[in-house]
Parts: C-alpha cells; sequence; structure tokens
C-alpha cells in the first residue's frame, strides 16, 4: 500500500459535539486515532502559553494548516513502522487543514458532528476538562475561536452530518453505521 492510499477519517465539530466518542469508537475497530487537540497541547506546553493563545500563535507563524502538517507526519511516520491503512484525525479545524489532508490522502473523508450548543455547554461541565469553559460567556468565546478557523465551513462541506442531540446509544450506534460502512466502501 502506498501513502496515497491510506484512508484518513478527519472529524470535525465544536467543543462537546462528540468527537471523543467517534474517536474511541475507532479505536475499537483498529483505527489509529491522531488527535489534533494533543498536538495543540504538545505545543502549548512548549510555548508555556494557554491551548488557545496557543493555537492562536501556531496558526500566525506557521501557517493556517500548520497543525494538519503536524498531524500527517505522525500519521507517515506510524505508517511507516506499522503498515496500518486508515486513520482518524480528530478535530479538523479550518477549510486549510482539509485542504492539506486531501493533498496528501486522496482517500479523505470527513465526518461531522453537531450538538445545540446549550447540549454541548452541559457536556463540557460535565467532562471538566482543563481547557473547558465554567462558564457560558467563556464557552461562547471559545465557539468564535473556533469559527473564526473557519470551523463553519469545514462542518458546512463534509462528506457526512451526525446530530448528537439524543441519547448515548444511538449517537454510538449511528457511529458505528458510518464507520463500518467507510470501512467497507472501496474509497
Amino acid at each position: 500500500m502506498k501513502l496515497r492510499d491510506i484512508k484518513v477519517i478527519g472529524v470535525v465539530g465544536l467543543p462537546g459535539a462528540g468527537k471523543g466518542v467517534v474517536s474511541h469508537i475507532a479505536e475499537d475497530y483498529g483505527i489509529k486515532v491522531v488527535r489534533m487537540g494533543d498536538v495543540i497541547r504538545e505545543e502549548a506546553k512548549k510555548m508555556n502559553e494557554s491551548l488557545g493563545t496557543a493555537s492562536i500563535k501556531l496558526r500566525e507563524k506557521y501557517g493556517k494548516n500548520v497543525v494538519a502538517e503536524i498531524c500527517i507526519e505522525k500519521i507517515k511516520e506510524h505508517y511507516s513502522r506499522h503498515g496500518n491503512g486508515v486513520y482518524l484525525v480528530e478535530g479538523v479545524r479550518s477549510p486549510a487543514e482539509v485542504k492539506t489532508f486531501k493533498k496528501h490522502f486522496p482517500k479523505f473523508r470527513l465526518l461531522s458532528i453537531f450538538a445545540t450548543p446549550k447540549t454541548r455547554f452541559k457536556r463540557l461541565k460535565k467532562r471538566n476538562r482543563a481547557d473547558d469553559a465554567d462558564k457560558f460567556s467563556k464557552f461562547e468565546k471559545r465557539d468564535k475561536r473556533e469559527l473564526e478557523f473557519g470551523i463553519g465551513s469545514v462542518i458546512a462541506t463534509s462528506d457526512y452530518m451526525i446530530v448528537n442531540e439524543g441519547p448515548l446509544w444511538k449517537f454510538r450506534e449511528h457511529v458505528k453505521k458510518i464507520l463500518e460502512k467507510w470501512l467497507d466502501d472501496e474509497w
């Protein structure tokens, strides 16, 4: 298998939409997951900056697709060692990132996860990760930053969208169906 034959699934969604659930299900199917948020967390630590500040500074200094380029290198490195041909990239944010992934991996598909702000805020409060907002005003500020990266355009042009407003079991079943379909498809 050549690098151009690698199947890559990008997952896009605003914070709290359910991207992490998709990633965990993908791992259950043996799909290698690369998290763009982990790249930002690593860089933020090196820069001694908050995640939001680091994500902005990285893109300003190295270009809008810098996080995608780092993820691509991680995929290529993993592929060269393990030969796995299916990857999932959690946290695609901008049209520039999508363009970069498609340039390197013609077999790139994009899955969008949507949930309302009210639902996402409740989930983030429950999740209570260090970078999650505890006040709705901070949550809205983070959404605004994400939207400025172009995430709305990415969601609008995805290959498939799942609305994640119902029970978790129903969302999980929907994710499994689309992953199984895409894994069985000739890309």
